[in-house]
């Protein structure tokens, strides 16, 4: 009989144990399962790369890249306070010169690193001023700008974010980086055209929802350190 009540005891000992490692078990899967979600909805956001079949063959026969203003987008889900339409549009403009500027910036940073070289902005916007075709960008064929510049091709991007607190004024949100704390979603688009033809030779997209930063230079920083290993033009 002793022995009967003993099997009982280590029987029911055994199942304890075992519902007990069961809930162990799924409380680490459970963790993983959100860390894995966490991973896969956070700030890295998703890009997109586009390289067209004559790529290859197009960019060995360039030597000098301009880089074009680009075209800006800031929108708000919902409008802060002493919002101004004309400061919104104002904002936009200048961010789209500060893109312009720290992506050059970079590119000439790294210049030994690339098998072309970089117009200076600075001389891309001249030029473009003097043609009467600065704010008409999306007005001429990329080729058309390539002749213009003088140059075997050109970089153009469209950089999209939406608000999603109103904080401050319309002005003082401009650029999206990676900060703590989400504030706005944003898309940065960067295309290469080939200059005899204005074909699309290469496009990357990357998605990003982080936070809102200060600082254009950190956006370029981060984008191009995505881009570096797929970037056409790199050695």
């Amino acid at each position: 009989m002793e022995q009967i009540f003993c099997k009982i005891f280590i029987i029911k000992q055994i199942i304890i144990v075992l519902k007990r490692l069961k809930t162990y078990i799924m409380k680490k899967l459970s963790i993983a399962i959100l860390f894995l979600l966490f991973i896969s909805t956070t700030s890295f956001g998703q890009k997109q790369i586009f390289e067209s079949p004559k790529m290859k063959e197009a960019i060995t026969r360039h030597k000098v890249v301009a880089i074009l203003p680009f075209n800006v987008s800031i929108t708000y889900k919902k409008q802060p306070k002493n919002y101004s339409a004309e400061g919104n549009h104002r904002q936009e403009l200048e961010t789209s010169k500060s893109i312009q500027t720290s992506m050059y910036t970079y590119l000439l940073r790294k210049a030994k690193n690339f098998t072309v070289s970089f117009q200076d902005v600075e001389k891309t916007n001249i030029l473009l001023k003097k043609a009467g075709i600065y704010d008409k960008l999306d007005q001429v064929t990329r080729d058309t700008l390539a002749k213009v510049l003088g140059v075997d091709a050109v970089i153009s991007g469209d950089f999209k974010t939406e608000q999603t607190k109103s904080e401050g004024a319309a002005i003082a949100l401009a650029v999206l980086t990676y900060s703590s704390g989400k504030t706005g979603d944003g898309t940065l688009v960067m295309n290469i055209h080939n200059g005899n033809d204005g074909e699309l030779l290469w496009r990357f997209t990357k998605t990003m929802n982080e936070g809102i930063g200060t600082s254009t230079d950190d956006l370029v920083e981060h984008m191009m350190r995505k881009v570096s290993r797929n970037f056409p033009y790199e050695k």
